[in-house]
Order: C-alpha cells, then structure tokens, then sequence
C-alpha cells in the first residue's frame, strides 16, 4: 500500500516519538516555560495572506495562549460575561474542531477588567490530560482522548478583582498555581491525580503599609498580581519561583515553605521568572518596573545584596522576558525592545519595533517573534545588533502569547487562531 506525503507526514508525527515530542508545547510559553522553541524553519515572513496554513474562528473572549499535544491543540475560552468557561480542541493539521465544551458555568462571575478576560489562564497538558484552570470560578482535568472531566475543584476562593490571569503549571504530581487577589494571596500544589490540596502557602508580605509610590496597598490593584510560578534548582534544592505583589519568593516545592523573599514594592506583577544558572530573573510590575536578578541560594528576607544585577530602564510589565546565548531580551508593553547582557544587565541596544504589547514574545531558530494588540507582527533577530527581518499587519490583535506545533506558529487574536508554516 502507498501512502501519500499529506497522510504520512501526519503518521510520522504520532508513531514516532522524538518528533512528537519537539512538537509539544505543553504550557504556558512552551516546554521548558521560557518562551523557547527548539523548533527549526517556523516562517519568518507572515500575513493574512503569506504561509497561511489555515485560520480558525474562535468563539468567545480570551487572552489564553494555545497548548498542543500530538496532533491535538487545546485552547481555553468564555463568553464575554463570563458565565460560561469553555475548552476547544483543534486538529494540529487544519484546524478542524475537535471538540468544544463547556466546563464551568457561572451564576454570578466577578468583575472582570475590559482589558483582561474570563479565560486568560493558558491551560497544562501531557500525555492523556488536560488541566484547565480559570482561577477562582474553577480548575479541572480533561482525559483529552474522550473529553471526560475527571476532576475539578471549585472551593479555591479569591477575590480576581480585575480578573484572573496565573497560568497553572504541572511538575512531577503537582499541579501548581499563584492566586493572588484584592482579599486573598496564597501559592497552591493539588495531587494533579485528583485535585486534592497537597498545600498551600499564605503570601508573607505585609499589604498593610505604603507601596513604592507611597500609595495604600491595602486595597484592590496593589494587592493583586497576575504571575505563573516556575520550577528551578538551586543549590541541590528544587523550588518554585513566584512573583506576587509587593514581593519575589522561593518556596520549597515539595512543601511549600517559604526559602526567600524579595521586597519589590510593586503590583500586578504578570511575567513568568525565567532561571539562568543559579539566577532567577524577575521583573516587578506596576509602578516602576524593575528587573531584579536574584540569587537563588539566598535565603530568609532579601535586600539587594542577594542581587546579581538590576535592571531599571525599559522593563515589561506585562510581557515576560526572554534569554538567549547569554543575552536577556525584554519587549516593553509601549513596544520598545531592548537586550541586556545577562551577565551584569548592562543595555546593548533598545529600539521601538510596535505599538503597545501585552503577550509575550517567542524565540525559535535565532529569531524573535512580537505580536502587539493592534495587530503588528514583527520577526527581530535574537543577536548583540538590532536587526528587523520581518513585519506584517494583522486583521485584529493579540493579547495571547504565541505557541509552537511543529514548524507551525501559532497565534491567536482576539478572534481567529492562524497556523503559519512556511510554503515549499
């Protein structure tokens, strides 16, 4: 029997596993959490009309970013009112939807900020499962061969204030997530077997005084962040990097227990940590966002002597950082982006590529890829001297952070999830 290229390129994708595996991307800015993809040949030159593979409507509001498994891609959804929370899932070839389902539905949802959404948590795959979490209205696990719930968890409560936007993370059995709100602020680990509490820790900070601005943080905004954690090893201790308001942590994750923390004085802290050797690298939120690079053996209440380096100029608050042959690359949320040097911070060149930006830019093959929400994409090379190689206007924007299937790219806006693969 022969098989046509179009069926076997596919069959080879899920019998074999090497390939299968570069083609995860499992979380929240990929496998490894770093906004990094392995993946070589993504294009460089995009468009409504140039290396369209194909382009899905997708119904509802929500900034979450695309997770994949296989030939599946699994996307989070709401309706605008947030009264129903949603999961989709697409075939990896051509979009086709797989399976649209609705998980929670919510009598009366909190308030959620215009610019945020119902379902910005990007969800947690692996192998069989799915774990969707939409912050406090609920966290479930899919079997994602036939989409049965096979647990959730509804009794997590806080106060979003503004919205959730933590995207959980799995590592070994834990399932692991920051809520921070306006009246609650704690990091939890559930047995991600079956939801059940394995712990859960109390933020450490005192809300009660002055932030950095001298503003009350005892209210609303400046108690809340929006952060997803990420596992490190330091020392021979594995832990979990958490930024909330007010404050960094390192905590123990097999037990949750405090290691460290780093007074920042800032809230709505929303970028993911990134780990370079024995460094974690934080940025600080709203106020005056900094990027703190804090040794990770420190131990107990932190001053700037547990600092490697600062950054003061430039830093995101919103997009996460990304790090690349020694260089850390940061998109700041007016569009400015800037590389430092990872050894000391220093500023190696800073130049405006768009207008404002929310997700976070993605590194594949050398390159940067930048979505702003006015719908600008634009390709830089990851290198010591500025260079632009690419840029493109889209119908709408994006708040979500790209992903990777393959040598496909993948972004939604704010209405459509597109596929790019570069044309033979």
């Amino acid at each position: 029997m022969k098989l046509s290229l179009k069926l076997f390129v596919p069959l080879l994708a899920w019998a074999t596993g090497s390939f299968a595996a570069q083609e995860n991307w499992s979380q929240f800015r990929g496998p490894n959490g770093d906004g990094r993809s392995a993946a070589q040949g993504l294009p460089v030159e995009i468009g409504e009309e140039r290396n369209v593979a194909w382009k899905v409507a997708v119904h509802g509001k929500a900034w979450s970013s695309p997770v994949v498994w296989g030939g599946q891609i699994w996307l989070t959804t709401a309706t605008p009112d947030g009264r129903k929370l949603s999961v989709l899932c697409l075939d990896r070839w051509d979009g086709k939807v797989l399976r649209d389902q609705v998980l929670f539905e919510v009598e009366n949802p909190q308030f959620c900020h215009d610019f945020n959404s119902y379902a910005s948590p990007t969800p947690v795959i692996e192998e069989g499962r799915l774990y969707a979490s939409f912050g406090s209205p609920g966290t479930a696990c899919i079997d994602t061969a036939t989409g049965k719930v096979l647990w959730e968890k509804r009794d997590l409560v806080c106060n979003h204030f503004r919205g959730a936007g933590s995207s959980p993370v799995v590592e070994g059995d834990l399932l692991l997530m920051n809520f921070d709100g306006s009246d609650f602020q704690f990091v939890i680990a559930l047995d991600k077997r079956t939801g059940r509490q394995v712990w859960r820790t109390e933020r450490s900070v005192d809300y009660k005084d002055l932030n950095a601005s001298g503003k009350p943080t005892g209210e609303g905004d400046f108690r809340k962040a929006f952060g997803t954690p990420q596992v490190a090893v330091a020392g021979g201790v594995k832990m979990l990097l958490s930024s909330g308001a007010k404050a960094h942590y390192g905590y123990e994750l097999a037990t949750g227990r405090e290691l460290w923390r780093f007074g920042h004085g800032n809230h709505s802290t929303s970028s993911r940590p990134l780990v370079a050797g024995g460094v974690g690298l934080f940025t600080s939120g709203y106020g005056k966002s900094q990027l703190h690079a804090i040794k990770l053996e420190s131990r107990g209440e932190l001053d700037d002597s547990a600092l490697a380096w600062r950054v003061q100029r430039g830093v995101p608050i919103k997009p996460s950082l990304l790090m690349d042959g020694g260089l850390v690359f940061m998109l700041e949320d007016g569009g400015f982006a800037a590389c430092v040097d990872g050894t000391n911070g220093e500023e190696i060149w800073r130049e405006r590529v768009a207008g404002a930006c929310s997700a976070s830019p993605l590194l594949a093959g050398g390159r940067i890829y930048v979505c702003s929400e006015k719908g600008e994409v634009v390709v830089l090379a990851a290198a010591r001297e500025f260079k632009k190689l690419s840029e493109a206007k889209m119908e709408t924007g994006f708040l979500a952070s790209p992903a990777v299937a393959g040598k496909g790219l993948l972004l939604r806006s704010r209405t459509h999830l597109y596929c790019f693969e570069e044309k033979p």
